[in-house]
């Protein structure tokens, strides 16, 4: 961000990225909508500054006049926005985003355009869930050439156990809030990722597919410095 100034009712970070190797962004939901209004506007094509807007929802997104959506590259499925993405990442490693089903995508995708963000190279594998096997097995030998893995499940979550006894890369697990009854909103997905007897599993909180996009760039920063 060039700005240096805080915009209405928000205070940025701007040290962050210096900080921490990560870019401010704005967590929408719960938000005033004039106030989000007001950081589209200031963020976007046409100021020639970008940031990332998560958990944007479509009925507030579309609610804004056109001029302003025209100028912020939107995404219904994840609820995220930007103008444009950072330059590519300097790690230059791939990155795999992995979903158990199609009802995880809202999370697989809120990772996956965080990646695009912060211009991490990242692929989508989606609807790899185990109940059938030969979803993953088919998807192995591509995912295996991946340098980190975000696998996202919900229900049982057995996709993690099961991806962290095949693969050598790091796991990034985000357990979702899909499932009946017991699924508890993603409670038992969580705790099943905790539990899993496969080992060096990193674990995130219930829906967070920004958490772990933002690890993986916090890792592949790691890379940067050590060139």
């Amino acid at each position: 961000m060039k700005n240096k100034k805080n915009t209405a009712h928000v205070q940025f970070d701007y040290e962050r990225e210096e900080r921490l190797g990560l870019p401010e962004a704005v967590f929408c939901e719960g938000k005033n909508k004039d106030i989000i209004q007001s950081l589209l506007l200031e963020f976007n094509e046409s100021t020639g500054k970008s940031i990332l807007f998560t958990r944007l929802a479509p009925e507030i997104f579309y609610g804004f006049p056109e001029t302003i959506q025209k100028n912020i590259n939107y995404h219904e499925l994840s609820r995220t926005a930007f103008a444009f993405a950072l330059p590519p990442h300097k790690a230059s490693k791939k990155v795999a985003v992995v979903s158990a089903g199609s009802a995880d995508a809202k999370t697989a995708w809120e990772a996956a355009r965080t990646l695009e963000y912060l211009g991490i190279e990242h692929s989508m594998f989606e609807d790899c869930g185990v109940a059938g096997l030969w979803r993953i097995q088919k998807a192995l030998p591509q995912i295996r050439e991946y340098d980190i893995v975000i696998a996202v499940a919900g229900l049982d979550a057995a996709l993690v156990s099961v991806l962290g006894g095949l693969i050598k890369s790091p796991i990034l697990a985000v357990p979702t809030s899909v499932g009946y009854g017991m699924a508890k909103n993603g409670e038992t997905a969580l705790s099943s990722m905790l539990a899993s007897c496969s080992s060096g599993i990193s674990v995130f909180n219930i829906d967070n597919g920004f958490g772990a996009a933002c690890a993986t760039a916090r890792i592949l920063n790691m890379l940067i410095k050590e060139k």
